[in-house]
This record gives structure tokens, sequence and C-alpha cells, in this order.
């Protein structure tokens, strides 16, 4: 779908499982506190596919989106258009990536090129990105990409095993 600088952002499918599985397992303390739900649903190949099926059967039916960052077959991320409100023309982008890409800006220019398609393919109007403050990486993304601070959200997001967080609300309009 698109690709930068010898990295490709792609549409999720099966022949990614064994990626996501590694990813997922290999940077188990890097991803647990912000995508918990994600991490527990790809700790095997098999669950992989499943999870995949599922998340290709969202994409399709325009629930939610899930993109995969690859260098050359390797999977180093993941990139989510979220929380679709189709009649407010809005979504939310939620981003991870592995260790060994991290602070490379990848996640930032692959958040600009599907805000692009968020945009001009799905219609949508206003991007948006959650973030806890301590979450430096992340807020770097979403500045990085254009958006702009909106307001803190009190208690809006409980990582396992924590007390609600407040998050930072992010905003990118078409």
């Amino acid at each position: 779908m698109i690709s930068f600088s010898g990295f490709s952002v792609n549409r999720i499918s099966l022949s990614d499982a064994r990626g996501l599985s590694d990813l997922m397992r290999s940077n188990h303390e890097r991803f647990y506190r912000y995508f918990p739900k994600t991490l527990e649903q790809n700790l095997s190949l098999e669950a992989s596919k499943v999870f995949i099926e599922l998340k290709i059967a969202e994409f399709d039916a325009k629930n939610e989106f899930l993109f995969i960052l690859k260098k050359g077959d390797k999977v180093i991320g993941l990139i989510y258009i979220k929380e679709l409100d189709w009649n407010k023309k809005q979504g939310e982008f939620a981003y991870c990536i592995g260790n060994e890409f991290g602070g490379k800006g990848l996640i930032s220019k692959a958040v600009k090129l599907l805000s692009a398609f968020a945009f001009n393919t799905l219609g949508l109007e206003v991007l948006q990105i959650m973030v806890h403050k301590d979450n430096i990486p992340s807020v770097r993304v979403a500045k990085n990409a254009g958006f702009e601070w909106q307001k803190t959200i009190n208690k809006s997001y409980a990582p396992p095993n924590e007390d609600p967080l407040d998050m930072e609300l992010y905003e990118l309009y078409k």
C-alpha cells in the first residue's frame, strides 16, 4: 500500500501471523501497559491467526483498520485507525513499534501517510491520538505527525493493574 525508505505499511493479512506473534512476544514489556489486549491475543502463532482473521473482518466492515509496518518481511509495528464515528467523520490512531526500531521517526512517518489515506480514501475529517503525557515517544509521534494538543481527558484509560490515567488528546483536521 505505502512504501518509504525501505519500509512498508500494509493492511494486515494472514501472512503476517508469525511476524506479528514474534513482535508481540519479543516486546512484551514494551507493549504491556498500552497494548494489553493486542498483546494478549498474539502470544502464539495460532492466536495471531485468529486475531488477524478478526481484524480483516473488521477492516472489510469498516469498523477498524489495522495496518502493519514492516522492514522487508519483518513486522516491526502496528498502526490502528479505530474508534470510528462515521457520523462525525472521526477516527483515532493507536500505534506501537518494536524496541529495535523505536525513536527513528518511522511511526510518525506512517501516521502522516495514513492520515492522508484516512482523509482522502476513508473520508474522515478529524483524526485523534490519545496519549499519556509521560509516554514521550508517543507524544513526539503526535506532534511530528502534525497533530495539535486539544485537552486533558481525566481518568480515561486504565492500564492493567493500575488506576485510571489522565490522557492527552491530540487532533488533526482535514
